[in-house]
């Protein structure tokens, strides 16, 4: 397996520090809102990295942050007149709804920053006492000149954001790049804990080095996020974790690409976004998860109507192939034939074709393309009927592969959408039958199959297939 590692830009092949297991590490959300289809990027690929990663055996430690305490939060918090702490809680609640819904498992460790406090506090003071860190009137700050490696994540030259950095008003730094570890409490009623340094909060990044380091060590496999997080979020979570753990903190850097709107950034500070509470009032997460792995996660997704659409009319395809042989099991009998034998053999070659896609940096979309290949190959082979054996194994087979994706794993009603034209030749086909005018049956068969459709008499009525 070969993942594509953000540090050093190129595909490695995946070797885990512990054979047989894997330390992974996602950055969660901020809870002060819903998060939006362009948030839900990484929680559906790495979710889906963790899944298959499972699927090959591996036993995967997944953990995955609540930001609970900052300043979005402490301002809905005064917008909705309740404590910062209900806001977060709230939106806690209102994110395991939504990932649910996208079939998103829950991660193995959902840490939160206000029940890592002590952690963090003991972090901030091993980089002072190892002088990466300095105390100013109540505020901490790290030395960014002094850690060498600064910038190899996000490819930046220290001097080019020297020349960009600026001390804000307020802020009483040694040197503009210096970022904040912890940070004073401004004023009475705002949200606080006591610490070496006085009453005060962390800084963003220092929550996920403390979070990382106590519940999967000092080094893990896999960190990833968003492509926004490279800099300066993971850039940081480098440079802190590095000089604090005196050893390399990541092996593996993921990180997906932007969902646009328009050709920008889907964000909530642009207001050009649509959250996924919104859009599952009109798709069901099944699509919007289809959507989201249609296309390589280090690509851009331009997310538009015609893209819905698009994930809707593929995912109605795979479920169609499932309803079609549940129908076939519930109608089925007997055991494979000879030639269902040779045709369950050849399924291999798909299951060959995905495992190679997801081998090859998690190529999600040539993983679905083998697992249309197989619904054509399942279509094709159940045609003229099938056994009850072999309808049930097809149908492990697409589950074994969709599993992994997480799709098809609600159960949804599906019902083959007929078009009234295609319905009128259907009732024809049967007046035609019950006249015993076979000649007109065949030939409307004939020209509905010449249409992807195929008509199978069953006991209990026309089972409709589209190819």
């Amino acid at each position: 397996m070969k993942i594509y590692n953000t540090l050093t830009r190129k595909k490695e092949e995946f070797v885990p520090i512990e054979e047989g297991k894997v330390k992974m590490y996602v950055c969660g959300p901020t809870v002060y809102n819903f998060f939006h289809i362009g948030n839900a990027r990484p929680f559906v690929v790495f979710d889906t990295m963790r899944k298959y990663l499972e699927y090959r055996g591996y036993k995967v430690k997944f953990v995955q942050n609540f930001t609970d305490v900052d300043d979005k939060i402490i301002n809905r918090a005064k917008e909705e007149g309740i404590s910062a702490g209900e806001v977060s809680e709230k939106y806690i609640e209102e994110y395991y709804k939504d990932a649910a819904a996208l079939n998103v498992k829950k991660a193995n460790v959902h840490p939160k920053v206000t029940e890592t406090m002590q952690d963090i506090i003991n972090f901030v003071q091993e980089l002072i006492d190892k002088g990466y860190a300095y105390e100013v009137d109540g505020d901490v700050y790290y030395r960014t000149r002094k850690f060498e490696g600064y910038g190899k994540l996000s490819g930046k030259n220290i001097d080019d954001l020297i020349a960009g950095a600026r001390i804000a008003v307020g802020e009483d730094k040694e040197d503009p790049l210096d970022f904040a570890l912890w940070k004073k409490r401004k004023e009475e009623s705002e949200i606080a804990w006591e610490s070496p340094w006085g009453m005060g909060r962390p800084g963003w990044h220092i929550e996920c080095s403390a979070m990382s380091k106590k519940y999967l060590g000092k080094t893990i496999d896999i960190h990833a996020g968003g492509e926004d997080l490279q800099f300066p979020h993971h850039e940081n979570e480098i440079a802190q974790s590095e000089a604090c753990n005196c050893q390399t903190f990541a092996n593996y850097w993921m990180h997906n690409g932007y969902i646009n709107i328009d050709g920008t950034k889907m964000s909530k500070s642009l207001g050009n976004f649509k959250t996924v509470r919104d859009l599952l009032e009109n798709y069901d997460g099944e699509t919007l998860r289809f959507l989201i792995l249609s296309g390589h996660y280090r690509g851009p997704i331009d997310f538009s109507p015609e893209i819905l659409t698009q994930s809707e009319n593929g995912l109605k395809r795979m479920r169609n192939s499932k309803s079609n042989l549940k129908h076939l099991i519930a109608s089925g009998e007997g055991s494979m034939t000879a030639a269902e034998k040779e045709a369950l053999a050849e399924f291999d070659t798909f299951r060959d074709k995905f495992i190679e896609a997801m081998d090859d940096d998690l190529n999600t979309a040539d993983a679905i393309s083998a697992v249309f290949e197989l619904i054509t190959a399942i279509n094709t082979a159940v045609k003229d009927g099938a056994s009850k054996e072999f309808a049930q194994k097809a149908l492990d087979f697409l589950h074994e592969l969709t599993a992994v994706l997480g799709l098809l794993q609600q159960e949804v009603e599906e019902k083959v959408e007929i078009e009234p034209e295609i319905q009128a030749l259907i009732d024809e086909r049967q007046a035609a039958r019950k006249a015993k005018d076979f000649a007109r049956a065949d030939e409307i068969r004939d020209i509905l199959k010449a249409q992807g459709i195929t008509l199978k008499d069953t006991p209990q009525g026309v089972q409709v297939i589209r190819d």
